[in-house]
């Protein structure tokens, strides 16, 4: 028994022995057999084709002979189309695999499929070019490959994507197209889509940026320069950094760039008014934030760079979807200025990206501990004792400007002599994103218990106000204008610079016989008793304009108005 046992297990072993050995033989070593090239059939070479943009669906076939395995392994196909150039078939502008996972001998591709890929790979629309096509035959590692070239002639009219993204070293996606900004495609003024595209976002200089019609490639790319676009062009160069809004219009083949220093908040909400303006910080993705305190109701709207001539509304019959009131009635909406019902501390934001342009307030529930206020308050200049203000309740003011310099040290106590109770505050004065605004304001922390001096950013005249149940210190200064005017709609509002103290000056061409006034819109407005002499009294909120100029030419123009900012000089210097 035990004998027959080692007969069948002998007889088991021998015969797997021998059936490995069989299979293993059928198993060709990988260089012991061979793979065929494919015999192209169709299209022949140098076969020209001119895609008709009327019938996008008809296609072009391409056929080859089967490529065969020596020891009969399968054989699957792929089809490339390549540039001329690229010789060894390593960049293909597009693959794909014939029909039954590539079995098949014949592949299709539609007119208008092979239109996008060469407008993908910069071919001008409506010109013949030439094009190497492909057919690869793979098996197991194996492969061989036959090309041969055709000519096509692009579709009449360029491919004009409905969509475009932003991308490159200058943009906020850091030159990474899976993050490329996406535009926002605008409306014309029948309320369809246009092929009109704008984003707001920042660029950083010496960087360059592109637009594509997807994020990812293949796509349509877009470069240019001199405000002209050009499909397939070079990168565009940003010269200058800061936040945008850049605009590309691809029925003339152009785009703009508008620099946006700062959005502000102006209107009946903010301190100041319609001559206020509280700014919102840019915070990237095309919007803009800040905590504001909104002292009254009423209607206001969102203002670029301080300039009238752009201003941000509501869009009539909306909640809170805003447009730049220049482009409403290009886009077939109507606006109106912003209402609000609401006072206190708000987050105020604007939201300029793809997603939608509107704004929103969220209440700001920052807990800021009050501060005892003292019996009175001292402002000391370099040591020095210079003003004291008047007490109203737990607030302190003073009905004047004070003129400050960014060069001196200042400190607060609640006695003269300095030697009371100390405050100071978290930053330094006159400083603001919207410098150049006609009234420029800003809060800024109240320290209790500190003998830290505090300086100021730049020279100015500023009128101060403590809260001390708030704990801050708001601060304001006005830029004055001349305003130089023959026809008032048309008028010249020349920017003074400011000058210590209390003084404002501009040197500027000036035209005889045309009417002037020295304004910050719209609370201070000069005008002057002696209006026809080149040197006067001013008055703010009166007097009669100034006609003193009788030969046209360049002057210094210098006023010197007094603390109250209710009176002062001019002086007009032929130069």
């Amino acid at each position: 028994m035990k004998q027959f046992s080692k007969n069948i297990i002998l007889l088991l072993v021998t015969s797997f022995f021998i059936i490995s050995c069989e299979q293993e033989s059928n198993l060709e070593p990988e260089g012991l057999w061979e793979l065929s090239t494919p015999v192209i059939e169709l299209p022949e070479n140098n076969q020209s084709f001119v895609l008709d943009q009327i019938t996008p669906n008809e296609t072009i076939t391409f056929s080859w002979l089967a490529a065969e395995s020596s020891v009969g392994f399968g054989v699957s196909y792929q089809v490339s189309i390549h540039e001329t150039s690229d010789t060894n078939f390593s960049k293909p502008l597009y693959e794909f695999s014939s029909a039954s996972n590539g079995k098949d001998l014949t592949a299709i591709i539609s007119y208008q499929k092979i239109d996008e890929i060469l407008s993908y790979a910069g071919y001008p629309a409506n010109q013949e070019s030439e094009i190497i096509w492909s057919v690869k035959a793979n098996s197991l590692s194996k492969s061989t490959r036959v090309s041969s070239i055709i000519k096509i002639k692009r579709f009449e009219n360029e491919i004009i994507p409905n969509q475009l993204f932003l991308s490159g070293s200058a943009t906020e996606d850091n030159g990474n197209l899976e993050d490329a900004i996406k535009l926002k495609r605008l409306t014309d003024a029948n309320g369809n889509l246009s092929n009109i595209h704008e984003v707001y976002t920042s660029l950083k200089a010496g960087g360059t940026f592109e637009f594509y019609s997807e994020n990812s490639v293949p796509s349509l790319q877009y470069g240019g320069k001199n405000a002209a676009i050009e499909k397939a062009g070079n990168p565009i160069t940003a010269e200058l950094d800061g936040t945008y809004r850049i605009k590309i219009n691809l029925d003339n083949n152009t785009y703009e760039l508008l620099k946006i220093d700062y959005f502000g908040m102006v209107g009946n909400p903010i301190s100041g008014g319609w001559g206020g303006d509280e700014s919102l910080n840019y915070i990237g993705q095309g919007i803009w934030q800040n905590s504001v305190n909104l002292v009254n109701t009423g209607g206001f709207v969102f203002r670029a760079n301080g300039d009238w001539a752009y201003l941000i509304k509501r869009i009539v019959g909306s909640e809170n979807t805003v447009i730049l009131e220049n482009d409403a009635a290009s886009q077939g909406v109507s606006f109106e200025d912003i209402p609000s019902n609401e006072t206190g501390k708000f987050i105020v934001t604007l939201n300029l990206n793809s997603n939608g342009y509107f704004y929103t307030f969220e209440r700001d529930n920052t807990i800021i501990n009050p501060i005892t206020a003292p019996n009175s308050l001292f402002l000391f200049e370099n040591g020095s004792m210079i003003k004291e203000f008047s007490k109203d309740g737990d607030s302190f003011q003073l009905d004047e400007f004070i003129p400050m310099q960014a060069s001196t040290s200042y400190t607060l106590n609640s006695l003269a002599d300095g030697s009371g109770e100390s405050y100071s505050i978290a930053s330094s004065l006159a400083n603001s994103n919207t410098p150049n605004g006609d009234k420029v304001s800003d809060d800024v922390l109240l320290l209790e218990n500190s003998n830290a001096s505090f300086t100021l950013n730049s020279d100015r005249s500023l009128k101060l106000y403590f809260d001390f149940n708030a704990a801050k210190l708001t601060w304001t200064y006005y830029n004055l204008k001349l305003f130089h005017w023959n026809d008032w709609d048309t008028r010249d509002e020349l920017v003074m610079t400011y000058v210590h103290p209390n003084t404002y000056k501009i040197t500027t061409n000036l035209i005889s016989n045309y009417d002037m006034k020295f304004i910050s819109p719209w609370d201070l407005d000069f005008g002057s008793d002696t209006p026809n002499s080149l040197s006067g009294n001013l008055i703010n909120g009166g007097g009669s304009n100034i006609i003193n100029i009788t030969e046209d030419g360049s002057y210094e123009v210098t006023i010197e108005l007094e603390n109250n900012f209710n009176s002062g000089t001019y002086l007009f210097e032929k130069q």
